[in-house]
């Protein structure tokens, strides 16, 4: 009489999953995946095209700016749109999220105060391509690092906030030479991936202008609780001010030399990818 072969085979790297949210150890039913694991997949992606096409409720992050303390209550966040007139040519056509609408431009433009300083640093936050990754995550990410910035004694000199729709890395070249900023930083939410559609990223450009590219351009990505915290982000982001306005560059000839991240049960950060 042959034994009985179980029903139910250990999988091994089931056990790496509470480090990471890839898709590892999904197990099988027979050739295919267990039911389970499928529907969860069907579920990434649909909320992976969510962030994608769902408009930015602009109101809502004015409010949860003045609720984290960003703004005041009297205080202007100045809300804008690129020269793609909706999400669906904003996805077909990249270089006119470049942009600003010439109506936005001119309401900016009566912003800048005439003569004195000019701004040392331009924070614009702009919804890109997941608009889920700056609704729950660009108030609180601009309140970390605002406070930061403001603990150096008002070493910093900041722009107006402003508030992007249908907006690409780029525009903020636009809006920071309208400004007359020495540098700008855009907070945009990244291109959905299956286990992250809430991710945003911070780029930071020193002396914006149109023209500048990617290479002019440093990022740091994947900020949301599931990933870099708040808190460092805005201490790589703090280092990268610093060395911009020192060397007066941004890009590929400024490295990033924070202290990497201890991996550690303790850290705010739990994945060790």
């Amino acid at each position: 009489m042959s034994e009985k072969r179980p029903l139910v085979h250990q999988n091994p790297w089931r056990k790496l999953r509470q480090f990471t949210d890839a898709r590892i150890g999904l197990g099988r039913a027979g050739i295919s995946l267990p039911t389970h694991e499928l529907l969860q997949f069907q579920l990434a992606h649909a909320r992976a095209i969510d962030a994608v096409h769902c408009p930015l409720d602009v109101a809502k992050l004015q409010a949860d700016l003045v609720t984290a303390g960003v703004v005041g209550k009297q205080e202007e966040v100045l809300a804008l749109k690129s020269q793609a007139p909706d999400r669906g040519i904003y996805l077909q056509r990249p270089d006119l999220g470049r942009v600003l609408y010439r109506p936005s431009r001119d309401l900016l433009s009566e912003r800048v105060p005439a003569g004195g300083d000019a701004p040392d640093l331009a924070i614009v936050i702009v919804d890109g391509l997941s608009s889920w990754a700056v609704q729950t995550n660009a108030a609180p990410m601009v309140a970390r690092l605002k406070a930061d910035l403001e603990a150096e004694k008002g070493k910093w000199r900041l722009a107006p906030l402003t508030i992007v729709e249908q907006g690409r890395v780029a525009i903020g070249d636009d809006i920071g030479s309208v400004l007359r900023a020495r540098a700008v930083l855009v907070l945009i939410g990244e291109r959905p991936g299956l286990s992250s559609p809430d991710s945003l990223g911070a780029y930071l450009t020193w002396g914006p202008r149109t023209g500048r590219n990617d290479a002019d351009r440093n990022c740091i990505s994947n900020i949301r609780p599931a990933g870099l915290s708040y808190s460092n982000a805005s201490q790589r982001l703090l280092y990268l001010i610093r060395e911009a306005f020192r060397r007066q560059l941004s890009g590929v000839a400024l490295k990033d030399r924070t202290e990497e991240v201890v991996i550690d049960q303790k850290s705010e950060n739990k994945h060790f990818l």
